[in-house]
């Protein structure tokens, strides 16, 4: 055979497969919710929107009411935000709290499914030392006037970090806080250890590739075939960025004694325009990176560290938010047009989130009469990537090892282009599933041959 191949239990196909199918098994994607524009669409129409998705969560950088209760009854999970310039407040005066959750909860809830507060954000960054020591008392504040509305283990209460809180994050084994900050988070997170909130922060593999723009690392950071990064500390061979950098935070929260605090990722996303010195920005790998990212969170594989579980994931943003200022990067996250149109496709539609059944046999049924192949030109070294990381994500191989309807011709080609194809099929015949580093692409003439029939059509 032309490769060793590694495959999930069949236990693990099975729950995967069932991820896919239950709705609620999605309870951990969620979107960001900016509103610094000018040309958002109204709450109402917005919430329609979310409705036809997959997407189960939204984060507001605020408590804007409309939104909130626009979101009335939907089912969709609300994380709101107390601002930090109202920390001050918050942190020296219990009334203030009780009046922010007074005003900012308890008039939708239960109605709009509240079950988040952001206190602050990024507020360690700011090297503002009165208002990070304000940061703690604050979020006890607000526990405490949840506890007293009786939403206390009903309402979480956060704050949000940068990756930059981290002295260390390569390789993922080695992730550290910086030391100055260590004191400040051990209370930060004794406190939501108490009261079971998650450390929520803002991983960006987009911001990694900036500064290492090769193309093995943006395969790495798209979620694409690669030949994986090994952690020289524990032997765990990674094979994206988004795994890495959230394991590296796992690292220092087990470093400084927390290993029983869950992290949700705050935000996280690709710009899909940018400056002419921005590389990497384009739709194509805005698309692979979300639409990759969501396969990703679906597929419940986890991380190496938390492996079996997705993380609770915000991806940024639900639009362009066009009066932001900055590079022409920050102008353009967003996953939908203000018409509500999509900017491009990811997979979030409820008529795409569930794929075709994965193939259990080697002579499938035809399903599309459409077939994922190699392009012409593609190095062997690329194929065996391609087959490497297809065969590692869950579709049945067992069709090209020895004894198998398709092991022959015994050839890298050969059983890549078998298993590009069946992973096309398994995980949902949408483009972005048949790129694989731009090395594949869709063709209408069937590529079966004798015994061996490819997914998509028959012999």
């Amino acid at each position: 055979m032309a490769s060793s191949l590694s495959h999930f239990p069949i236990l693990l196909v099975f729950l995967l497969f069932t991820a896919f199918l239950s709705a609620d098994s999605q309870s951990f994607i969620g979107v960001n919710y900016g509103q610094v524009a000018d040309n958002l669409p109204p709450p109402s129409d917005t919430a329609k929107l979310l409705q036809s998705t997959a997407i189960k969560r939204v984060r507001l950088y605020g408590a804007d009411p409309a939104i909130i209760k626009a979101l009335a009854g939907s089912g969709i999970a609300i994380a709101i935000g107390a601002a930090n310039g109202d920390l001050p407040a918050l942190a020296s005066d219990p009334n203030a709290a009780a009046q922010w959750v007074n005003s900012n909860v308890l008039p939708f809830y239960p109605a709009s499914k509240i079950d988040l507060i952001n206190v602050g954000n990024e507020v360690l960054l700011s090297n503002d030392q009165g208002l990070i020591s304000q940061l703690l008392p604050a979020m006890r504040n607000v526990q405490s006037a949840l506890s007293a509305a009786s939403l206390g283990g009903k309402v979480r209460v956060s704050t949000v970090h940068s990756m930059a809180v981290l002295a260390q994050s390569d390789p993922p084994s080695s992730g550290l806080f910086i030391p100055g900050f260590q004191d400040v988070l051990k209370g930060l997170l004794a406190f939501q250890r108490d009261n079971g909130s998650p450390f929520a922060v803002n991983p960006y593999p987009f911001f990694a590739y900036q500064s290492d723009p090769r193309p093995e690392t943006l395969a790495f950071c798209l979620f694409q075939p690669n030949a994986g990064r090994v952690d020289s500390g524990s032997g765990v061979k990674y094979m994206n960025m988004f795994d890495a950098q959230v394991d590296a935070v796992r690292s220092a929260l087990n470093a400084v004694g927390f290993k029983d605090i869950d992290i949700l990722i705050a935000e996280t996303g690709w710009p899909y325009h940018g400056d002419s010195n921005e590389v990497g920005t384009s739709v194509e790998n805005a698309r692979a990176y979300n639409g990759n990212l969501i396969a990703h969170l679906r597929s419940m594989v986890g991380t190496p560290l938390m492996p079996g579980k997705s993380v609770e994931t915000y991806i940024f943003a639900l639009y362009d938010e066009d009066l932001k200022p900055g590079p022409a990067s920050e102008r353009s996250f967003g996953l939908f047009k203000p018409d509500l149109t999509a900017t491009y496709e990811v997979g979030l539609t409820k008529s795409s989130q569930t794929p075709s059944t994965p193939t259990v046999s080697p002579s499938p049924k035809p399903t599309s009469g459409q077939w994922c192949v190699p392009k012409s030109g593609v190095s062997d070294a690329q194929l065996q990537a391609n087959l490497d990381y297809a065969c590692g994500h869950g579709i049945d191989c067992s069709a090209i090892q020895p004894g198998g309807a398709c092991f022959d011709p015994n050839t890298v080609a050969s059983h890549a282009a078998y298993a590009m194809n069946l992973y096309y099929h398994t995980v949902g015949t949408v483009p972005l599933n048949c790129d694989f580093s731009q090395t594949a692409m869709l063709t209408s003439s069937n590529p079966s041959y004798n015994a061996c029939s490819y997914t998509g059509g028959s012999t």
